[in-house]
């Protein structure tokens, strides 16, 4: 077609042009297209093969079965173990299985995949020291280099990786490669130890070491717990080792306290009553009347002790071989330097609270013909007149919350509701 002004072009001319140039256009994006269409291919199958490479195959690795010794400050979170349903706060396992499930240590965040145990359960802001669990988790050696401690130096850093992935206020501090056989942190513990932390002040210390002696011993501790209908429990009965009053400097004393097994809110319970006879409230014989069940079957009702003051501070087992971090190694180094900096955030933070008391006016008031009844947190309770523990009402026998709990779980589920508001 001779070169010429559009101008000039006929209507067909033009027309002819434009499907030309239509043409071109369309093979042009098709060109693109599929140029793009091949790249997001290639794109997506190096992908999906660094996917696949990326895959944790668990069963393809060497296991052992392990211990380990850890600590935690427990205020932040909603107690030890894992809950099945949400809880407000963390649970100190659950940071722990989250941890040892982003390392390719445990297969799973399901424990019954693992042979998980736990020594004891503590509850919301009560803290450890040396709490333990036991489980599965995975390993660098065959089965035969496990039984050498040779080859311990070749072994996961288990609590080296553990502690870089854990948030500062909990830390694992040993770990045994080799338990005994049949070990189970839960049922292989001779006996926990607890201790309860309190302020003197306004407190009669030779009446609660009086109180605190008569918990020595096997007793019948149903007075001294919450009961729970889920547990089914009908024996009562534990085994207290030693149950003293000790001073741990010149303000604070505690309740230190070791058994075999305790029950639910049991320590809690004890101390508040501890608290009662410290304030002359009670008599310290008002322990022996409380384990006395033929006589007093049914726990009276009164508010327990707090939980920010309690901690686990101990659990024993037979003879272990527990490895701690060498103190000299850099890791020890910088995780001690971690810890000091938190405990040097709490001295802080207590150091501004004490300043920010003294420049507020007096909070003590003349509680006339009032009594503030110490619970340990400081805040206590106010009541017009004190009752006299058995004058009071008394809980359900566990003989009714047991039976109530049986009730509850035969009434179909789609009836609950209905049920609950009559």
């Amino acid at each position: 077609m001779e070169e010429k002004s559009y101008g000039t072009w006929s209507k067909e001319d033009l027309i002819r042009r434009l499907e030309i140039l239509e043409d071109n256009v369309s093979k042009h994006n098709k060109k693109t297209n599929d140029k793009i269409e091949n790249t997001e291919s290639i794109t997506q199958n190096k992908n999906k093969k660094f996917n696949e490479k990326k895959k944790f195959d668990f069963s393809k690795y060497n296991t052992r079965f392990i211990a380990l010794k850890f600590a935690y400050l427990g205020w932040n979170y909603n107690g030890l173990a894992i809950q099945k349903e949400p809880t407000a706060l963390p649970t100190v396992e659950g940071v722990i299985v989250d941890a040892m499930n982003k390392c390719k240590l445990i297969p799973s965040i399901n424990p019954s995949d693992f042979k998980f145990s736990r020594c004891g359960r503590t509850d919301k802001g009560v803290s450890a020291m040396n709490q333990v669990i036991s489980l599965n988790v995975r390993s660098n050696l065959t089965p035969e280099q496990q039984m050498n401690s040779e080859f311990d130096s070749k072994e996961i850093q288990y609590i080296n990786i553990l502690n870089q992935l854990l948030p500062d206020d909990i830390r694992i501090s040993a770990v045994c490669l080799r338990p005994p056989t049949g070990f189970d942190a839960r049922f292989s513990c001779q006996y926990r130890h607890y201790k309860y932390l309190f302020k003197k002040d306004g407190l009669n210390i030779s009446a609660m070491e009086t109180a605190a002696s008569y918990f020595k011993g096997e007793h019948d501790f149903r007075n001294f717990c919450k009961l729970d209908g889920s547990k089914q429990i009908t024996n009562f009965k534990r085994t207290m080792m030693s149950s003293q009053i000790l001073q741990v400097n010149e303000e604070f004393y505690c309740f230190d306290l070791i058994g075999s097994a305790f029950l639910w809110h049991q320590v809690r319970c004890m101390t508040a009553i501890l608290f009662l006879v410290g304030q002359n409230l009670e008599v310290p014989e008002i322990v022996s009347q409380l384990v006395d069940v033929a006589s007093n079957p049914q726990k009276p009702i009164y508010d327990m002790a707090s939980d920010i003051p309690l901690i686990l501070y101990d659990c024993k087992f037979p003879e272990m071989d527990w490895i701690m971090n060498n103190v000299n190694d850099y890791n020890s180094i910088k995780y001690s330097k971690i810890v000091e900096g938190l405990t040097l955030g709490y001295q802080l933070k207590s150091t501004v609270a004490t300043i920010f008391q003294d420049i507020l006016p007096s909070a003590d008031q003349d509680f006339q013909n009032k009594t503030r009844i110490n619970l340990g947190d400081g805040k206590g309770k106010i009541v017009g007149t004190y009752e006299k523990l058995f004058k009071r009402k008394v809980m359900e026998s566990y003989e009714i919350v047991n039976k109530k709990y049986k009730q509850r779980k035969k009434i179909p589920k789609n009836k609950l509701g209905l049920c609950n508001h009559l």
